[in-house]
């Protein structure tokens, strides 16, 4: 097998000019550039990725770290990501933790091992302070807000939505109002909702709260748990337009009309909502990611706030 050794040799240059052509270093005549592509190819060569990375001091590779891959929030996310990681040719390693904390600090590691140049987290297990010490090693983004000095952010601001959506269920005039979320009061996210839900209405009924919902099937529960009491609510805020379209479906199913007996709104604008005519909160997720990797490959520590739309259809 040829190394970069045979190479130089053959095409009459140094192995230094050898080690310029194979990093694209723009001081290389192109006589020689030229000659030395022809040996690569004539001897099919392949130069070993791991020592192009050494002599780089870079990958060219970033690590996505998503809890799950089949959730339309974080696919949108992702989907950013990908968009600008093909228009600035890097690769992207997605890292799936399902919210485990330790998993997450060892995808985490591999900044130190240098195997990334950096990672966007989606959402995260652990606090900051477990998170921060991992800085030194290499970038790290978050797509929600921190205002940790060492990690920039690409983020929506989830609380002013949370209040502008049950606000306008209000202003429709809904007071019984539930809500569904992904996970317990764990998440940062559904803390923000708790919070902007006691803002608009005051004390929150337990039972106005179904957690644990990510997909068309939980929607039916939710729906099947919130509907089948003595006193429903009258409108539900959906943590997705999937879960959205579940609640819609069950409702439908016991003929309750959607909006006169149920107002229903859910989140992110996804197809599935748009083909029903589903009212929705649409974070731009897919410019979150964007930004995110921007920050990333930029190295950079600064805090860019995307805005968020409410869409109102025919739902509420």
């Amino acid at each position: 097998m040829a190394n970069i050794n045979d190479i130089a040799k053959r095409a009459g240059v140094s192995v230094s000019t050898v080690s310029r052509v194979l990093n694209q270093h723009p001081y290389v005549s192109e006589s020689k550039r030229a000659a030395v592509q022809r040996v690569i190819d004539e001897m099919d060569y392949t130069p070993n990725r791991s020592a192009v990375d050494l002599i780089r001091k870079e990958t060219r590779s970033i690590g996505v770290i998503m809890p799950y891959n089949n959730n339309q929030a974080f696919d949108q996310l992702l989907h950013g990501v990908l968009n600008r990681s093909v228009e600035h040719d890097y690769s992207v390693m997605v890292l799936p933790t399902k919210y485990d904390p330790d998993k997450e600090l060892s995808c985490l590691n591999m900044l130190k091992n240098k195997q990334l140049d950096g990672i966007i987290i989606t959402s995260r297990s652990n606090a900051w302070d477990a998170i921060v010490p991992y800085t030194k090693y290499g970038t790290i983004v978050a797509c929600e807000f921190t205002d940790h000095p060492e990690i920039g952010c690409a983020y929506m601001d989830r609380y002013a939505s949370y209040v502008d959506t049950f606000q306008l269920l209000k202003d429709k005039g809904h007071s019984r109002v539930a809500f569904t979320t992904a996970r317990g009061e764990e998440s940062n996210s559904t803390q923000l909702t708790i919070k902007a839900y006691q803002y608009i209405f005051g004390d929150l009924p337990p039972a106005y709260h179904i957690r644990d919902c990510y997909s068309m099937d939980d929607g039916v529960r939710a729906a099947r748990q919130l509907l089948t009491m003595d006193l429903r609510p009258t409108a539900v805020y959906a943590n997705g337009d999937e879960v959205a379209t579940g609640i819609y479906q069950y409702a439908r199913s016991i003929q309750l009309e959607v909006p006169e007996d149920l107002a229903i709104i859910g989140q992110e604008n996804q197809p599935v909502g748009i083909g029903l005519r589903l009212s929705t909160v649409d974070h731009q997720l897919v410019k979150v990611g964007e930004q995110a990797f921007d920050l990333t490959i930029k190295k950079s520590k600064d805090k860019v706030e995307i805005p968020y739309h409410i869409i109102v259809r025919q739902s509420i």
